[in-house]
């Protein structure tokens, strides 16, 4: 069984002439060590301190997942060189690429245990995946930036303008997620419970 840490709550904010963004970084503790999405490379110092802060070290990471490769989600990424590296269906371990079937089967799943699955929920990029988790609180899903942030469930422009590259993809993948898990962690907020929005 896991804990799940939500290290940094996600944000994003219109500003002149952009977006004020960073993701929401999740440590799941347990068999394995994965951390998912890692922030932006400005964020090191304050990384690695939340890390040791639940008692682990950047060495102690098993897995680095990155729910897709946007710069806000892969951006501390290089702390953690002992891990196995998932950006989207990539996978590698140091300068060694997979194919990803090694790993996802094919419905797109890839287990790395009895208690994390992670899925290829493609939508607002192509590779996008989730990370689901099976923790003392329930079932949980970081998906990234499938969900910005629990608000888009009723406003889906949220969602829709933060970028989708395939936005009914990411509808199909929102609607199967929130119907099989009990928390989410979206991209760029706070985690929330589903059972509001159970269909």
């Amino acid at each position: 069984m896991y804990e799940a840490h939500i290290l940094f709550d996600g944000y994003c904010r219109p500003t002149k002439g952009g977006v004020f963004a960073n993701c929401t970084c999740t440590l799941l503790r347990g068999p394995n060590n994965i951390i998912v999405d890692t922030l932006t490379p400005w964020d090191k110092k304050d990384l690695v301190k939340a890390i040791e802060q639940r008692g682990v070290t950047c060495e102690d990471i098993n897995y680095v997942v990155s729910t897709h490769g946007h710069s806000d989600h892969v951006g501390n990424n290089n702390l953690f060189l002992k891990a196995q590296h998932i950006v989207g269906r990539c996978v590698s371990y140091e300068q060694l690429y997979y194919d990803d079937s090694a790993f996802f089967n094919a419905d797109g799943v890839y287990e790395i245990d009895e208690n994390v699955r992670i899925v290829s929920t493609p939508g607002h990029t192509e590779s996008d995946v989730s990370v689901i988790v099976r923790t003392v609180d329930g079932l949980i899903g970081v998906v990234g930036d499938l969900f910005e942030r629990e608000e888009d469930i009723e406003d889906e422009s949220i969602w829709l303008n933060a970028g989708s590259e395939n936005s009914d993809l990411q509808r199909k993948n929102r609607n199967t997620i929130l119907s099989q898990v009990d928390w989410i962690v979206p991209g760029h907020g706070p985690m929330f419970s589903t059972k509001n929005y159970k269909l």
